[in-house]
């Protein structure tokens, strides 16, 4: 595994993500920022000097009021010439970025966007165990040495500033809840009422018949008015409290600058048909990095994990002078929930299920796929964000890898759009990784 290495002395801390700077300085700026003797002054050149410029012992250096490169030139040292304090080189950061398993997610991606043509796509990869963050890209993306060729849009890391409506895939977190609250199991039959259901305020529709389901059969087939009926019995103040457990709502605290935490009306706001709509992913946004981590979770045994993308900081030796460890945040569910989920989850990839393309020959997969419509000046419109998350050895996971594409051409189902580019990065990582199988091959 090769790690990506950043030297930060004179500079701020930059990360290569997809072609994207992002960066890491102001999340570790105490332990990165170097340190000047008397006879040097190093500062940021994009950064504004609008206080004093002090040494390691607190001494100013340099006067006050000038700004970037300015202030490296012009900057006149104080009358405090004759203590001399050692510089001190700043440290190198390693990321938990894996160089191997960045060039397998970009170039995957790359042709997932060639044959679908979406305006955009993005992947995250994580350890579930840890929260390390093994790669995350975001496509179409751009040359940061010539920014002024490239789109807004293109400039942005969207895995972390961008949140949508969820749609579908949204029904891990109100199955995982409805498990957990004992209101179903997986063998619990509820009526999809002949295509529609209604419910005070509203009547919802579906596509096609699915006949009498089961619990696990809605996560199977991501049955709308299944997911809705499992929220009406969870009632909207559970529903919201797991929504928060989960993570959403709230950003995850990336190592990483303009992180967004989607959007979750408080349970005051809530409508009467809004415990009809959250359960399909809509009146709310996440992010694809949320929701990568609460499938994280549910490959975690229900412990939820805040993103880790600094390993740790090295001096100019090789030394490590800070280790940083995984930081769990909270436990959303119990074990025992958590391996019906999995089993439920599990399904989804067979024949029966939405995310058939995704699985594996020598891998269990556990995963969800996810069709949400967007909403442009507070309308639902004909365009749609498609996705797979899962994760693998579904019971003993390694990794879990979420796909998103944004107005894709030529289908817009996640379990056709995203599931096969899931298929392609797995396959790649677990033989990059060379990650033991789980089903013993076909003699």
């Amino acid at each position: 595994m090769v790690k990506y290495g950043l030297m930060c002395g004179m500079a701020a801390a930059l990360t290569v993500l997809s072609g994207r700077l992002a960066c890491l300085r102001a999340a570790h700026n105490n332990e990165l920022r170097a340190s000047a003797g008397t006879n040097t002054v190093r500062i940021n050149a994009r950064q504004s000097v609008r206080g004093q410029i002090l040494d390691i012992h607190g001494n100013p250096l340099v006067e006050a009021g000038l700004s970037g490169i300015a202030a490296w030139q012009r900057s006149e040292m104080v009358a405090n010439r004759d203590r001399d304090a050692e510089s001190r080189d700043g440290l190198n950061v390693v990321l938990t970025l894996d160089a191997g398993l960045q060039n397998i997610v970009k170039g995957e991606l790359a042709a997932g966007m060639a044959k679908h043509s979406p305006i955009s796509a993005s992947c995250i990869m994580v350890r579930p165990g840890t929260g390390e963050i093994l790669a995350m890209s975001t496509l179409p993306n751009f040359d940061p040495t010539q920014p002024g060729h490239s789109s807004t849009n293109a400039m942005g890391n969207r895995v972390i500033s961008e949140a949508e409506e969820p749609g579908s895939a949204f029904k891990i977190v109100v199955a995982t809840a409805a498990l957990n609250e004992h209101l179903v199991s997986l063998n619990d039959v509820l009526d999809p009422e002949n295509r529609q259901f209604g419910f005070p305020g509203c009547v919802l529709h579906v596509h096609e018949p699915l006949g009498q389901l089961t619990v696990e059969n809605i996560i199977t087939k991501s049955s709308g008015i299944g997911k809705t009926k499992i929220g009406v019995l969870l009632g909207n103040e559970k529903l919201h409290e797991y929504i928060e457990k989960f993570g959403f709502g709230t950003p995850t605290g990336i190592s990483l600058p303009g992180e967004v935490g989607g959007t979750m009306p408080p349970i005051e706001r809530w409508s009467k048909v809004s415990i009809t709509q959250i359960p399909l992913g809509h009146g709310l946004t996440v992010t694809p990095l949320q929701m990568a981590m609460a499938m994280s979770a549910i490959a975690n045994k229900g412990l939820l994990m805040r993103p880790m993308l600094v390993d740790r900081l090295e001096d100019p030796n090789g030394r490590i002078m800070v280790k940083y460890k995984p930081q769990p945040v909270r436990q959303v569910a119990t074990p025992e929930t958590i391996r019906e989920m999995v089993t439920a989850l599990k399904t989804v990839v067979t024949p029966e299920g939405t995310g058939v393309q995704a699985g594996l020959e020598h891998y269990t997969i556990a995963g969800e796929t996810g069709t949400a419509q967007k909403v442009e000046h507070g309308q639902y419109v004909h365009k749609y964000l498609s996705s797979f998350i899962g994760f693998f050895p579904a019971d003993n996971p390694e990794l879990c890898i979420s796909v998103v594409m944004a107005e894709p051409r030529d289908g817009y189902y996640g379990g056709l759009v995203a599931a096969p580019v899931f298929h392609a990065i797995a396959e790649r990582a677990a033989n990059y990784l060379n990650l033991k199988p789980d089903i013993e091959p076909k003699p």
